[in-house]
């Protein structure tokens, strides 16, 4: 089962990805984790991607779809796979329809208001990735690990507006393009809350 996730940037994608992959064994292909992964590489491909995430724009499609499909080439992508904020872009979308089939399309809804709180809060390990929110978890320090807890620079609040300005420009009008394959779920309560109606429509889909 191939499933995109398409979203504004903090409305809770990442999250809903991880309880899709345990339960229907598929893995999580987040685009903002393969760019993170290059940065680390220190290269000069990698300060490219540093320079162009920091500002909040989006990596050019032609590097985004070559990352991307060499991850589907990858032995765990076989019997499917989760993306999570990729396609970006209507043009991204017609370069993904030439390398893979999209059974589905989930649309996490949520209001910018609400995301841009949620973002300010959020905490991230720079040792282990693990996440927190500064709303329900008052350590600086990772749980997990122990490492001290940063802000990323994509998630402070001038930029986190920008993002979503960005989205709104070149993301929203996807959902006109998989609108024959579109299923949306608000993501204002608990996690579990906006997974139980996805849970059950992908298993309709599987039976």
């Amino acid at each position: 089962m191939n499933i995109i996730l398409l979203g504004a940037p903090g409305s809770g994608k990442g999250t809903l990805a991880k309880k899709i992959s345990k339960d229907f064994d598929i893995p999580q292909i987040s685009t903002g984790d393969l760019f993170r992964a290059i940065v680390k590489e220190e290269s000069e491909l990698g300060s490219q991607v540093k320079r162009i995430m920091e500002s909040g724009a989006l990596v050019p499609d032609e590097l985004t779809i070559e990352i991307v499909k060499k991850r589907f080439q990858e032995d765990d992508c076989q019997k499917g796979f989760i993306l999570d904020g990729f396609p970006r872009t209507v043009a991204q979308a017609n370069a993904l329809e030439k390398i893979a089939h999209i059974d589905t399309v989930i649309l996490v809804d949520l209001a910018f208001e609400t995301i841009i709180e949620r973002l300010s809060a959020r905490r991230t390990c720079p040792g282990c990735g693990e996440i927190y929110s500064t709303l329900d978890y008052s350590s600086n320090e990772c749980s997990k690990c122990g490492a001290t807890l940063i802000q990323r620079d994509d998630d402070k609040p001038e930029t986190i507006k920008n993002r979503l300005e960005v989205y709104e420009k070149n993301t929203a009008p996807l959902i006109n393009f998989y609108g024959d394959r579109l299923f949306k779920v608000s993501s204002d309560k608990t996690p579990e809350d906006t997974y139980r109606p996805v849970k059950t429509f992908l298993e309709s889909m599987g039976e």
